[in-house]
C-alpha cells in the first residue's frame, strides 16, 4: 500500500512534528510535508495553540506547488473551527490531490471527519502510515481524548537496590548532574509536574525546568490533603500551582491564593485527595501529559489506584540498604501472582546512571 518514498516523506512529518515536543501542548505535535513529482516543495511543523498548524505552513512553503501534490501528515487534519480555520479547508482549496496520514485524529471532534472531508472533494486519502511513531509522539493527547485521563509518567530517582531516600529523608542527591539534567528534559515536555506534600516538606522543591531551555514551564500541581503546604515553599515563588487538597478550608485556601495558588478540593470517603478525580480535572484543564516526582506514599496511591502508564526511573550506582525508602508503598502480597508487571521500552545510560522507561502493564 504505502512505498519506500512513502514512508520516507512521512519519517520527515515525524521529525517536524518532534519540533512541538516542548510547545505544542495542549494542542497535539503534528508536523506536514508536501511532495510534488517526489520532491518536497514545502513543509511545516506546529508549535503552539493559536498558531497556524503544521498543514498551512507546508501549503504556504509550497504555494502554487501544492496543486496536485501530495501531503503527507502525522495526525488527520482538523475539520473544525477552533482558534485557527479547519485545515482540511486549506488543503481543499490549493489542489491537493492525494493526503497520506499517520493516523486517525482521536478527538472526537475530529475523529474521522477530516478524512472524510477531503474524499468528498475528491482527494485521496490513505491512513496507518507509522501509526505507532505517530501515536507514542502524542501519547498524552491520545490517552486524554481516548479516556478523559492524561498519560501520567513517574519519575524515580534511586540507588541500584532500589531506595530513593534515607530514613532521614535525604535524597539530595542519588544520581548523576546528567540524569538530573535528562530528568529536566522529561519535566519540559510534561504539561504538569505533581508532587505530594511530603516531598515538599523534605525537599522544598522549586518543581520547574531549570536543567535545559525551555519557552514554557509545566503546571505545578502538589497533592495536599489536609492543606499543609508551607507559604514559604519555593515552588509558589513562580509560575502556575495548582493544590488538590481534601478539606474545604476557606482560611487555608484563601491564603493560597493570595500566594497566586489555586486550589481545587477533591475528597474521597478515606479523606484523602481522589486521586482519579485529580486526573480527570487535569485533563479537563488540556492536561496531555502529568510528570510525577513524589515520594513513596503516593507513587503507591497512584499505582494502586491504576493511574500510571509509564515509570521513569534512574537507577544509581550506590547501594543504600534496607533502612532507606522504597519507590512504593504497596499493600504485601501473599502471591506472586499479584504482582504488577511492567514491560521494558527502553534502557541506556545516562552519564554514570542507568535510565530505564518501562509501561505498566496491569
Amino acid at each position: 500500500m504505502f512505498s519506500p518514498a512513502d514512508r520516507e516523506h512521512m519519517a520527515e512529518a515525524l521529525r517536524l512534528a518532534e519540533k512541538g515536543l516542548f510547545t505544542a501542548t495542549p494542542n497535539p505535535r503534528v508536523g506536514c510535508v508536501i511532495v510534488r513529482d517526489g520532491q518536497a516543495v514545502g513543509a511545516g511543523w506546529h508549535e503552539k495553540t493559536g498558531e497556524p498548524h503544521a498543514e498551512v505552513l507546508a501549503l504556504r512553503a509550497a504555494g502554487e506547488r501544492a496543486r496536485g501534490a501530495t501531503a503527507y501528515v502525522s495526525l488527520e487534519p482538523c475539520s473544525h473551527h477552533g482558534r485557527t480555520p479547519p485545515c482540511v479547508d486549506a488543503l481543499i482549496k490549493t489542489g491537493i490531490a492525494r493526503v497520506v496520514a499517520a493516523m486517525q485524529d482521536p478527538n472526537s471532534q475530529v475523529a474521522g471527519s477530516g478524512f472524510a472531508a477531503l474524499r468528498a472533494a475528491g482527494i485521496q486519502v490513505e491512513s496507518g502510515l507509522m501509526q505507532d511513531e505517530a501515536r507514542a509522539l502524542n501519547i498524552g493527547f491520545v490517552a486524554r481524548m481516548s479516556r478523559g485521563r492524561p498519560w501520567v509518567r513517574m519519575k524515580i530517582a534511586a540507588s541500584l537496590d532500589g531506595r530513593t531516600a534515607l530514613a532521614n529523608g535525604q535524597s539530595r542527591w542519588i544520581t548523576g548532574p546528567e540524569a538530573r539534567r535528562d530528568g529536566h528534559a522529561w519535566r519540559a515536555r510534561a504539561c504538569a509536574v505533581l508532587t505530594g506534600i511530603g516531598t515538599v516538606r523534605d525537599d522544598d522543591p522549586q518543581l520547574n525546568v531549570r536543567e535545559v531551555e525551555t519557552a514554557r514551564q509545566p503546571l505545578k500541581v502538589v497533592v495536599d490533603s489536609r492543606l499543609q503546604l508551607p507559604l514559604s515553599a519555593k515552588l509558589l515563588a513562580s509560575g502556575k500551582v495548582l493544590v488538590a487538597a481534601a478539606v474545604d478550608d476557606q482560611a487555608g485556601i484563601a491564603a493560597l491564593q493570595d500566594k497566586g495558588a489555586e486550589v481545587v478540593v477533591l475528597p474521597n470517603a478515606r479523606g484523602k485527595v481522589e486521586l482519579t478525580e485529580l486526573m480527570r480535572e487535569l485533563a479537563r484543564r488540556d492536561i496531555n501529559e502529568v510528570h510525577v516526582e513524589a515520594g513513596f506514599k503516593l507513587n503507591g496511591s497512584l499505582l494502586g489506584e491504576g493511574l500510571v502508564d509509564e515509570l521513569l526511573i534512574y537507577l544509581a550506582p550506590c547501594i543504600l540498604g534496607d533502612s532507606a525508602y522504597g519507590m512504593f508503598s504497596l499493600p504485601e502480597l501473599a502471591h506472586l501472582d499479584r504482582k504488577r508487571l511492567v514491560q521494558f521500552a527502553d534502557m541506556q545510560t545516562i552519564g554514570s546512571d542507568l535510565r530505564i522507561l518501562a509501561r505498566v502493564v496491569n
